[in-house]
C-alpha cells in the first residue's frame, strides 16, 4: 500500500548569475583620480590668487597719472640657484631667502663709503615701514672672498642683522641687472616674496620716494607674504 504522504519529487529553480562588471571599479577609481586632481588645482588656483590679484592691482588698475621712482622690472626675473655661502664658507640654498621681501645691496667686503652708505640707507628704509617692516629682510650679497671689517659687521647687527651671503659677481649678473651707464653696486635691488626681481632703485635715491614706493607694494601684497627671518 503507497502511503498518500510519500515524498513529491522536489522542484529546483536555477537562478543565472550575472557577470561582475570589471569596468565598473576602474571608472569610479578614475572618477575618484579626476575628482583629487581637480580638487588639487583649485587649491593651487586659491593660493595664487592673492598673488596674481596683487600684481594685477599694482600693474595694471592703477590709477592715471601715479608714477614709481623706482625702475620697474617687467617681465620680473626669478631668482635663479645662485650658490650662495654664509660668510664661513657654509652653503645656502638660494631658495630658503623665499618668504619676505627682499632689499638687496649688493657690494665686494670693503664696501668702501658708497657701500656703507647704502647699507644704511637699506636699514633706514626698512625701519621707516613700520608695522610692516618685519616683512622686509635686507640682504647684502658680498661678491668677493674676503671678509668685512667687525666695525662694519657689527654696525649691520642693528636694529635686525642684515642676512650677509657670499655669491660671485657673475653668478648674480645672471640675475641682476644695472641700468645703462650704471654698475651691479650702485644700486638696490627690490625682490618679491615669490623669488621675483621686481624693482632697481636709482642710484642715491630720494627715501621719501622710495618709502612710497615700498608702501604702495606692501599694500598691494597685504595677503602673501611670510615674515622675514
Amino acid at each position: 500500500m503507497i502511503s498518500k504522504h510519500a515524498a513529491e519529487p522536489v522542484a529546483l529553480t536555477v537562478h543565472s548569475l550575472s557577470t561582475p562588471d570589471l569596468a565598473e571599479p576602474v571608472a569610479a577609481a578614475q572618477r575618484r583620480t579626476t575628482l583629487g586632481r581637480a580638487r588639487m588645482l583649485l587649491v593651487l588656483l586659491v593660493c595664487a590668487a592673492p598673488v596674481v590679484a596683487s600684481y594685477f592691482t599694482y600693474y595694471v588698475l592703477r590709477p592715471e597719472g601715479r608714477s614709481n621712482y623706482g625702475e620697474l622690472i617687467q617681465p620680473t626675473r626669478s631668482m635663479p640657484a645662485l650658490p650662495l655661502q654664509t660668510l664661513d664658507g657654509q652653503p645656502r640654498a638660494a631658495a630658503t631667502l623665499r618668504g619676505p621681501w627682499l632689499l638687496v645691496v649688493v657690494g665686494d667686503s670693503n664696501c668702501a663709503a658708497a657701500c656703507e652708505q647704502r647699507l644704511y640707507f637699506q636699514r633706514q628704509l626698512r625701519e621707516m615701514l613700520g608695522r610692516d617692516r618685519d616683512r622686509l629682510e635686507k640682504i647684502w650679497f658680498v661678491t668677493d672672498g674676503g671678509t668685512p671689517s667687525s666695525a662694519l659687521m657689527q654696525a649691520t647687527q642693528v636694529p635686525v642683522p642684515v642676512t650677509t651671503l657670499r655669491v660671485s659677481r657673475e653668478a648674480l649678473a645672471a640675475w641682476l641687472a644695472p641700468a645703462a651707464g650704471q654698475a651691479l653696486e650702485d644700486h638696490l635691488f627690490l625682490v618679491d616674496p615669490m623669488g621675483e626681481w621686481m624693482m632697481r632703485l636709482p642710484p642715491n635715491p630720494d627715501p621719501k620716494k622710495v618709502k612710497r614706493d615700498l608702501d604702495r607694494v606692501m599694500r598691494a601684497s597685504a595677503s602673501w607674504h611670510l615674515p622675514a627671518r
